[in-house]
Order: C-alpha cells, then sequence, then structure tokens
C-alpha cells in the first residue's frame, strides 16, 4: 500500500469511526518466519521488532488509548533454555534502544503478567523504561510478561478469598466489577479489538476474562511481515461491526 493511500485510509479511519480503546495482539509466527528462511527462531523474534515500531506508531497515529502485545507467556518458559535467553537479552536491548523515541512520542509503558519472573538485567530495564515514561501524556504500551490469562484469574481469586478471609469483602457481594479490579489489567479498559497473526484461530491463554466481548480479528500473516497497513485494515473491519453486547440493536 503506498504511503499516501495509508495516510488516506488512517484519515478515513479517524473521519469514520469509531476507534476501538483498546487493541490487543497475539504477535504469533516468528519461529516459523524463520524456518521458512533456514534461520533460528531468534532471526524471527528479532524480526519481530519492526512490525512492534509500526503497530505502536499506528495505534499512536490513530488515538487509540492502550496497546498490549502478548510478548512472553508463562508457558513459553518451557521452550529451549538457549532460545530463552537469546528472548531474554532481545527484550533487555529492545527496552533501552526504543525508550528513547517512546519518551518523545508520550508513550507510557505497562507490564501485565508476573515481571517478578524475568532475569535481574530485564526487570531493571522495565522498571527503569516504566519510570523514564511515566510522565507521557499518550498512549500506552502495555507488554504482557510471564503472562498466563488462567494464572491472572487464580491470582484474583486469591486475592478475593484473602480480602473474604480478613474480613474486607462479603462473598455475597461479589461483583464482575470487584473482580476486574483484582486482575492486572484493572487500570486499563478491556480490549475492544483483538488481533492474531499466523492464522490460528485460538486465544493461547490470553486475556481470557478481558476478551469476552472483543472483535477479534485473524490474519494469516506471520508477526514479522505484520505492517501498520495491516493494523488499519484490522481497525476498519472493526469499525464494519454490529457490536450488540447481546443486545438486540
Amino acid at each position: 500500500m503506498a504511503t499516501k493511500s495509508l495516510e488516506a485510509l488512517r484519515e478515513e479511519l479517524i473521519a469514520c469511526g469509531p476507534i476501538p480503546r483498546h487493541v490487543a495482539v497475539i504477535m504469533d509466527g516468528n519461529g516459523r518466519w524463520a524456518k521458512d528462511r533456514g534461520q533460528p527462531r531468534i532471526f524471527g523474534h528479532q524480526a519481530g521488532r519492526k512490525p512492534v515500531r509500526e503497530v505502536v506508531e499506528g495505534c499512536r497515529e490513530l488515538g487509540i488509548e492502550a496497546l498490549t502485545l502478548y510478548t512472553f507467556s508463562i508457558e513459553n518458559w518451557q521452550r529451549p533454555a538457549m532460545e530463552i535467553k537469546a528472548l531474554m537479552a532481545f527484550l533487555e536491548a529492545t527496552l533501552r534502544e526504543e525508550k528513547a523515541e517512546l519518551k518523545q512520542n508520550g508513550i507510557r509503558l505497562g507490564v501485565i503478567g508476573r515481571p517478578q519472573d524475568l532475569p535481574a538485567p530485564v526487570r531493571k530495564a522495565l522498571d527503569e523504561t516504566i519510570a523514564e515514561l511515566a510522565g507521557g501524556s499518550g498512549m500506552l504500551l502495555n507488554l504482557a510478561l510471564s503472562y498466563g490469562g488462567r494464572t491472572e484469574i487464580v491470582d484474583a481469586a486469591r486475592a478475593i478469598a484473602e480480602d473474604a478471609a480478613a474480613g474486607k469483602l462479603d462473598p455475597a457481594l461479589l461483583s464482575e466489577a470487584a473482580f476486574a479490579d483484582r486482575l492486572y489489567t484493572a487500570d486499563i479498559p478491556d480490549p475492544d479489538l483483538l488481533i492474531r497473526t499466523s492464522g490460528e484461530m485460538r486465544l493461547s491463554n490470553f486475556l481470557l476474562w478481558q476478551l469476552a466481548y472483543a472483535e477479534i480479528w485473524v490474519t494469516e500473516l506471520y508477526w514479522p511481515d505484520f505492517r501498520k497497513e495491516h493494523l488499519f485494515l484490522a481497525v476498519r473491519d472493526f469499525q464494519r461491526r454490529d457490536r450488540r453486547f447481546g443486545k438486540v440493536t
């Protein structure tokens, strides 16, 4: 898609609306993309950095409030030790190298999951980047790290049980809103749009509670081939959906 037509599509999306407040992305297919090129899996993860930058930029241009990227799942710890080590080193380097540009664009950084599971150098880079970007007034870039949807729900249930045992909460008065307040995403609106690459038709243990009414857009593209134009096409498709939330319109 030519630059001019991409700009025209962006203007059309903004004019037509609605724009999703929160977009979540399952960035899938890095390993298969690398394998198709006879390269090691980490080559695919490194190639996935460009689409991350384009999607962050595209979401910012559209005025999207929050972007959550499924960066590293709890299940990913089961991968080969060499791959995990390379991924952690790549994550640390990316945080440090992208910090200045993110700050220039007013983007804040958040994390959901269990960041305490990450190696100390990665946690340090993450904490420093979050602190450095905390003053931003623009979009929230949210990284799901050592994240699992079922684990998140169990953690929330545990917090509720502890509050009930301490007499801080009457179980009979527990509401969906009170439960959601104990999720990792308590201060973030639920995603309106979920984008998944590589053609897989599953949630992969990602934001199981929050995606209850999200619109889902799947592309056969592997993540390293995803670009801003594909984000815009996903948002255009979102705008054509009839979101009834169980009601009749």
